[in-house]
C-alpha cells in the first residue's frame, strides 16, 4: 500500500462544482475517493468552487483525478487551469473535452471525419419548425448542445411538439440541437487508457436513456455481453475508439451508440469524465474484463504518470 502511495505523491479528487450535475459528482468524487484511499493513495477531495486554483497552490499536490461532471469540470474550462498549473490530471485535455462537451460540434467533427452519426439540424427561435420535421422525420430528439446527463433532452413524436421541445432544451443551453430518431438498441462503450471495454446494452423502461434512468432508477437493464456476435462487437468498439480518438480524446471516457433496425451504428456522443457511481457503465465494463472499483481507479490515476 505504501508503494502505491509513493508512486502517485499527494493526489486531489476534484468533484462537486456548480454545473447542473453537481449532485453525480458528488456520488462519484466519493467514490472514486474510497477507493483510492483504500489502495493506500495519499487521496484528498476537493469539493470545487471558485477557489479552486488557490486550494490546489495551497495544498501543494502531485496530480489530480478529475471527477467533476458537466459545465467548468468537463469542457476544458478546469483542465486549462490545471495546465497552467503545470499538475498532472486524469481524463481528456482541454481541446477534446471542450469539442466533447459540445454536442454541435462533436457532430460536425464526426461527420468531416466521414464517421456515422444521426442528421441533425440547429434550433433557434426563428426556426421554421414545419420544415424541419417535413426534411428529418418523426420521431426526433432534441437536445442542449452543452448540457450532460440528459438534462433538457425530449422526444418530439408529432410536429406540433417540436416547438415547445426546443423552449425548454434552450433553458438548460442556447444552443440547442434536434437530431433523427434512431429506433434500436443502445450501446455505450468505456475506453480505458487507449482500449475499448467490452460493450454494454442499455435497455431502459422509458422513453430514453434520461436522468432518471441514468442515476435513479434499479429498473434500468444492462447487458454485458451485450448480446451481438464477437465479430460485430469488435466492429463496434473500434468504432468507438475513432469516434474518441476523433475528438483527440484520451485517458478514459465513454462513447454512446446506437443500432438501428437495419444493424447500422451510428455516434450519439463522448463522454470525457464518465460517472462513477454505483448505476454507472465504465466500472460495470471493467468489472468483465477482471478490473474491480478499486483496480479500475487506479488505472485511471496512472494515466497520469
Amino acid at each position: 500500500m505504501r508503494k502505491e502511495s509513493t508512486r502517485f505523491g499527494k493526489v486531489a479528487v476534484l468533484y462537486g462544482g456548480w454545473a447542473a450535475e453537481r449532485p453525480v459528482s458528488l456520488k462519484s468524487g466519493a467514490a472514486v475517493l474510497a477507493a483510492l484511499q483504500e489502495s493506500g493513495v495519499d487521496a484528498h477531495g476537493i469539493d470545487v468552487d471558485q477557489n479552486i486554483l488557490s486550494v490546489l497552490q495551497a495544498g501543494n499536490y502531485d496530480r489530480v483525478f478529475n471527477i467533476l461532471h458537466g459545465r467548468g469540470g468537463e469542457d476544458g474550462v478546469i483542465q486549462g487551469a490545471l495546465e497552467l498549473l503545470g499538475l498532472p490530471y486524469t481524463g481528456c485535455g482541454v481541446k477534446a473535452s471542450a469539442i466533447s462537451m459540445d454536442k454541435l460540434m462533436t457532430k460536425r467533427l464526426w461527420l468531416g471525419a466521414g464517421l456515422p452519426t444521426p442528421n441533425y439540424r440547429v434550433l433557434t427561435a426563428e426556426t421554421d419548425f414545419a420544415a424541419v420535421v417535413a426534411e428529418l422525420g418523426l420521431p426526433l430528439i432534441v437536445k442542449p448542445a452543452s448540457e450532460g446527463s440528459s438534462i433538457g433532452i425530449s422526444k418530439v413524436t408529432e410536429a406540433a411538439a417540436l416547438k415547445p421541445a426546443y423552449e425548454a432544451a434552450v433553458q438548460s443551453d442556447p444552443v440547442v440541437i434536434v437530431e433523427q430518431w434512431i429506433t434500436g438498441s443502445e450501446y455505450t462503450a468505456g475506453i480505458l487508457a487507449g482500449e475499448p471495454l467490452p460493450l454494454i446494452r442499455v435497455e431502459v423502461p422509458g422513453v430514453f436513456y434520461d436522468y432518471d434512468a441514468k442515476y435513479i432508477s434499479n429498473d434500468t437493464r444492462y447487458f454485458c455481453p451485450c448480446g451481438l456476435s464477437e465479430a460485430e462487437e469488435h466492429k463496434v468498439r473500434q468504432l468507438a475508439l475513432q469516434a474518441f480518438a476523433a475528438v483527440g480524446g484520451r485517458g478514459w471516457g465513454r462513447v454512446d451508440l446506437m443500432r438501428d433496425q437495419q444493424g447500422n451504428t451510428w455516434l450519439i456522443e463522448v463522454n470525457t469524465n464518465p460517472g462513477m457511481t454505483n448505476h454507472s457503465l465504465v466500472p460495470m465494463a471493467a468489472r468483465a474484463v477482471g478490473l474491480d472499483f478499486k483496480a479500475l481507479v487506479l488505472r485511471i490515476l496512472e494515466t497520469t504518470l
